[in-house]
């Protein structure tokens, strides 16, 4: 692969503004700029380049851990707040990175984000049932019999048979902490409405055994291999 493309496919722009950029000087390798924009790469994955003094991991494909903020619209065309891709940087939105489900514009925590087409239908899917743990601030003090109801199953609008979560504890008089296998549309917040409650507040703690750690709210970091053991990825069966 010749560098101009390498650049390109790394989301850096068109053919030709990548090999503007090289030929200006402001991209470098290893061993020091480079201005041929026909510099064979032999092995792309695991190369660094470096533009205009940034150095970004050469991958063939992203997976993002993000602690979204409130006010943040999980859409590339969001109509009442700022799309929540704008937390990344220029060239991994270029190369068309997407949320991974979508939590509403109030809820913060959790959120994957990835250009891999099956990463994203696996953990999208509602087949495959994969844990999301919220915690949850409601209005009124909890009582055993909501949290019963949550865990016994709440009939919502339109669905056909009760939803029941996978788990649901107190964690104190206004806090739940709720594990659902679903990623219907306003789920949590219908859920306990159904079981008496109102929710005030939501935050994604966990997706499968993946937590977010000690990142901070509106920052990001790429998944490791520890990240997917967490998440059980890539399912047994499928090839990585």
């Amino acid at each position: 692969m010749e560098l101009e493309r390498l650049l390109h496919s790394q989301g850096f722009g068109s053919r030709k503004g990548c090999r503007a950029l090289i030929e200006a000087g402001r991209v470098a390798l290893a061993d020091g700029v480079c201005l041929n924009p026909k510099t064979p790469i032999a092995q792309p994955e695991g190369l660094t380049v470096w533009v205009d003094g940034q150095a970004w991991p050469v991958c063939a494909q992203l997976y993002l851990l993000l602690h979204k903020p409130a006010g943040y619209e999980c859409s590339r065309a969001p109509q009442h707040h700022v799309p929540v891709l704008n937390l990344l940087p220029a060239p991994y939105r270029e190369r068309g990175v997407q949320p991974v489900g979508r939590l509403d514009a109030d809820t913060t925590g959790l959120l994957l984000l990835s250009d891999d087409g099956r990463f994203i239908h696996h953990f999208t899917s509602p087949r495959r049932h994969v844990a999301k743990t919220y915690a949850v601030t409601v209005r009124h003090p909890l009582d055993d019999a909501q949290l019963t109801a949550l865990c016994n199953g709440v009939q919502l609008h339109d669905e056909p048979a009760p939803l029941a979560a996978l788990a649901c504890a107190r964690r104190d008089e206004h806090t739940l902490l709720l594990t659902i296998g679903e990623g219907k549309y306003h789920q949590v917040k219908r859920m306990v409405a159904a079981a008496g409650n109102r929710v005030e507040a939501l935050h994604r703690e966990a997706m499968a055994e993946l937590t977010l750690g000690e990142l901070p709210p509106g920052q990001w970091r790429t998944l490791t291999a520890a990240d997917f053991a967490l998440l059980g990825w890539p399912p047994a069966g499928h090839p990585a």
